[in-house]
């Protein structure tokens, strides 16, 4: 076990605040190794070097997947070693085998703080604060320094959402190279604006409400509510409306309560308590 302050051995359990919350704050490098991985030997040295060298710049974290078996299927782990970089809770980088030093240092370059920094770490402090208009503004400044980065993107997007700029966001959005757009954070954003979108001008909603309660079954009051309850924050009330909005009007909006229905999913992500259960109800209602 290494005693440096810059390498910790990671269980399943600890996984989430150590890996996946700490890569908000700086770059994990997460080995999956086996004691009887030769390879892995060869490695261990390079990264534990390096983690000394960068002293903190990255955290490196060592997965014995002998002990942890699970977690390295849930990550695909299918050869040994297997390095992983996570920044902000996802995979940003990877490789498999034995690589040089050159080439590990090269993969730490691409992510280790640059000029954009600074502006990248205020804008989210003033986006847990609140104050998404600053938020915008540091985002917008840290892609001035970094325009190559498109991940800041995400987050500028995510801003400019909690301001009700919705079109804005939509278009950075789809400036995202393809490959990003399989993130779980630009999949959440994507249903977002699906919901934005449907929700529409929020003067309307009041009359909605009042339509809704003369006719419990009035498609447009359904689709767009649900979305308005998603957004707010009522991911129970959302579903509901969504679900009877299909359950009564398929061909509504092109199977709208469906459609609907499948990007809460992604909204609320997979662990979500109520997920597995209107999963369940929307597949008896398709077959």
């Amino acid at each position: 076990m290494s005693t440096s302050p810059h390498i910790v051995e990671v269980s399943r359990d600890q996984f989430p605040s150590l890996v996946l919350q700490e890569s908000h704050n700086r770059p994990v490098l997460v080995d999956f190794w086996a004691d009887w991985c030769q390879p892995c030997q060869m490695l261990i040295p390079i990264l534990s070097k390096l983690a000394e060298e960068y002293a903190g710049g990255f955290l490196l974290a060592k997965v014995n997947t002998d002990q942890e078996q699970e977690l390295a299927m849930e990550y695909g782990v299918r050869s040994l070693p297997t390095v992983m970089l996570f920044r902000d809770g996802e995979v940003a980088d990877q490789f498999m085998g034995v690589q040089p030093e050159s080439a590990v240092r090269e993969l730490l370059e691409r992510h280790l703080p640059g000029p954009e920094s600074d502006a990248l770490r205020a804008g989210r402090e003033a986006l847990e604060q609140g104050d998404a208009h600053t938020a915008v503004e540091q985002f917008e400044a840290a892609r001035r320094a970094r325009p190559e980065k498109e991940e800041i993107k995400i987050e500028q997007a995510r801003a400019l959402l909690q301001l009700g700029r919705a079109d804005e966001a939509e278009a950075l959005v789809k400036s995202l190279p393809m490959d990003l757009h399989q993130r779980e954070d630009v999949k959440r954003i994507e249903s977002e604006l699906h919901f934005a979108r449907a929700a529409g001008d929020p003067q309307e909603w009041p009359a909605l409400e009042a339509r809704l309660e003369q006719d419990p079954d009035d498609p447009e009051a359904l689709h767009r509510l649900g979305a308005v309850r998603l957004l707010q924050g009522d991911p129970a009330g959302g579903l509901e409306l969504l679900m009877r909005l299909m359950k009564k009007h398929r061909r509504y909006g092109d199977d709208a309560g469906h459609k609907g229905l499948l990007a809460a999913f992604e909204l609320l992500g997979a662990h979500h308590p109520l997920v597995n259960e209107y999963r369940r109800k929307m597949m008896a209602l398709l077959f």
